[in-house]
């Protein structure tokens, strides 16, 4: 790895901006050039609906940006942070893999700059203020007869998702719960601001409760704004790191795409855009959430607009999407993987529906064969999409020039369109919700449970209609059950809840069983981390061994 220093140096940050964490992480204090900003491409990376064969979305984000520093071309990578909660459960780590990864990994998977610390901590001492102001008005009229407000861990923990706090002699008795930091309301304010300023701003809006003479209060109520934006003060500063050639990476802001907006913050973003020709991003999951957020809602946001739209597939992933044996995935199955091209075709629809030009890449397995790959750009070129492939995991930025050069080619030759969002502002929370049903998942419309029809009258009544939608449902299908095939088409979106996030300026819908703290698997990766001689082991994706290595071994 290079000296931090010597990263920044390569993109223009200047000493003055630099704040090292040690010799190999660093914040950095943004000095903003909006002519630059505007004059960078922005490449948004995105996937097709994950499964157990997995895409390898981060990957290919992290391989596409060290190829276009190898074809000559200065990019800069923003990503979001990873969460202790995957890391230890389901996931494990999420800083690319093989010989395309952002470093130092086992840094960047655990505690990393201590971000996620302090929103974790920004969002108890909220709800610790919360519940002082309510012991202390208790019976008031500016006392809270409900709070709605939860506590947050980086951890996967079922137990804690409906507790009961206040049950000392002198407490109040609450029903509540814990989510996961990726999914507060801290988290996505975090990432949509832009400056202080506007953090401020958004967490003097945060909506906390509801009084007994049935009243909304906000944060500004409480008069603590200013200690929570005290908290991240410095963790809204971007953190610099590298990819494995010494290329710029922002690591960023952490929500997940399934229960949040699933997109890095638009301060690591912009930054990326003023200091490359290229910026390389990537939303969560699929482009049914991530993309759609980012599209709808992030960029809104911020101002942006993508250069290209990169949709990544795999044909272990495709095969499985088309009824292969997960255990034979490697074994050459043309039927399957013809079957499984449904889904690739919704993801194409998806972003072509937002005016996106968009390139496929296929992430390429050892197993692959050359009639798999001929025939999926055979049937991308039939569609009027083009299609590289990309061997970046065992063969790092050399086996990413083809994508990258189609990259360049159709960022500069045949760039998106402005935006067409799927919903205007101006529509009504249900309309919004059903634009999305319609036009992302090909579904039929919602159904809202009579929870969700009592909040909906409350964001009506509180005249919050214009704001975006924010829907959490699984990730594994269009639809909110998570059992139901990936090319499911023609089915009821069943919202069970929806949460006004004024804070973050957006209205989550939650869907179906959703829940915004995650539980661990029966076997958890944490069972597979450990030290050896000092060093991790288990959290990160090490690249396999090379002829020589394995030589010299």
């Amino acid at each position: 790895m290079k000296k931090i220093q010597e990263v920044a140096a390569r993109v223009g940050i200047t000493e003055e901006q630099l704040i090292p964490y040690g010799h190999y992480k660093a914040k950095v204090s943004p000095q903003w050039d909006e002519a630059k900003i505007k004059q960078g491409k922005l490449i948004l990376v995105t996937a097709i609906s994950p499964n157990k064969a997995g895409v390898g979305k981060t990957t290919t984000s992290v391989a596409l940006s060290m190829g276009l520093n190898r074809i000559g071309k200065k990019s800069v990578l923003a990503l979001r942070e990873p969460s202790l909660g995957p890391c230890f459960g389901m996931k494990g780590g999420a800083t690319g893999g093989g010989y395309v990864t952002v470093e130092p990994s086992d840094d960047i998977n655990l505690h990393f700059n201590g971000d996620f610390h302090a929103i974790t901590c920004a969002n108890n001492t909220l709800a610790a203020l919360v519940d002082n102001h309510n012991y202390f008005n208790k019976g008031a009229a500016n006392g809270l007869r409900q709070v709605v407000w939860k506590r947050v861990l980086d951890v996967n923990d079922r137990s804690l998702r409906n507790i009961i706090t206040g049950l000392d002699g002198n407490g109040i008795p609450t029903e509540t719960g814990f989510d996961i930091t990726p999914a507060s309301e801290i988290m996505a304010i975090f990432c949509l601001s832009k400056d202080l300023d506007d953090l401020r701003r958004r967490i003097d809006n945060i909506l906390v409760g509801y009084t007994n003479d049935k009243k909304p209060m906000y944060v500004r109520d409480l008069n603590v704004g200013g200690a929570i934006v005290a908290l991240l003060r410095d963790a809204l500063m971007p953190n610099l790191v590298q990819d494995v050639d010494g290329g710029a990476a922002f690591i960023h802001g952490g929500p997940f795409a399934n229960i949040a907006h699933g997109c890095n913050s638009i301060i690591a973003t912009k930054m990326a855009l003023q200091l490359g020709d290229y910026a390389v991003t990537e939303a969560g999951f699929g482009s049914d959430l991530g993309a759609e957020k980012f599209l709808n809602i992030k960029c809104r946001t911020a101002g942006l607009q993508p250069a290209l739209s990169v949709l990544v597939a795999t044909t272990l992933s495709l095969k499985l999407h088309g009824g292969a044996n997960e255990k034979e995935l490697k074994l050459p199955n043309m039927s399957a993987l013809q079957k499984g091209m449904h889904n690739l075709e919704r993801h194409l629809d998806i972003l072509k529906s937002f005016g996106q030009t968009v390139v496929v890449a296929i992430n390429r397995h050892p197993s692959d064969t050359d009639d798999e790959i001929s025939y999926i750009a055979n049937w991308c070129a039939e569609r009027g999409a083009k299609c590289a492939t990309h061997s970046g995991f065992g063969d790092g930025s050399a086996g990413v020039e083809e994508l990258a050069k189609l990259v360049v080619s159709e960022a500069e030759n045949n760039p998106s369109k402005p935006i067409q969002h799927t919903y205007s502002l101006e529509d009504s929370i249900e309309t919004k919700l059903n634009s999305i049903v319609t036009t992302i998942y090909k579904g039929k419309g919602v159904s809202l449970s009579k929870k969700a029809q009592t909040a909906l009258k409350k964001i009506n009544e509180m005249g919050l209609n214009n704001l975006p939608v924010c829907i959490a449902k699984t990730q594994y299908t269009f639809s909110s059950n998570a059992d139901e095939p990936s090319d499911v088409k023609d089915f009821t979106l069943f919202v069970e809840d929806l949460v006004i996030n004024t804070g973050a300026g957006f209205i989550v819908a939650v869907c179906g069983e959703m829940m915004r703290m995650p539980g661990l698997p029966k076997e958890p990766q944490a069972m597979h981390i450990d030290v050896v001689q000092g060093e991790i082991v288990g959290v990160s994706e090490k690249p396999p061994l090379r002829a020589t290595q394995m030589m010299e071994t």
